[in-house]
């Protein structure tokens, strides 16, 4: 019982954490990610927020791009 009391409050700290996040973001009006020093979101040029699975992809297509397995490098 006690594991889930943890989880359950880690959840809404999360949650609240994100829409503090969110909301200083969104009301600066600038919002830009880079991924390795590499710039892969900006909400300046595209006018939006990235929704977390569009991130994650984004996110996963640059780690998989960068592997060593992928570009065929042997290290």
């Amino acid at each position: 019982m006690k594991k889930m009391e943890e989880m359950m409050y880690a959840c809404l700290m999360s949650f609240f954490l994100g829409n503090t996040i969110e909301g200083q973001l969104l009301s600066t009006g600038a919002f830009e990610i880079s991924f390795n020093g590499v710039p892969v979101w900006s909400k300046l040029e595209s006018g939006r927020i990235p929704s977390p699975p569009e991130l994650f992809q984004i996110i996963d297509n640059h780690v998989l791009l960068k592997s060593p397995e992928v570009s065929g490098l042997n290290m």
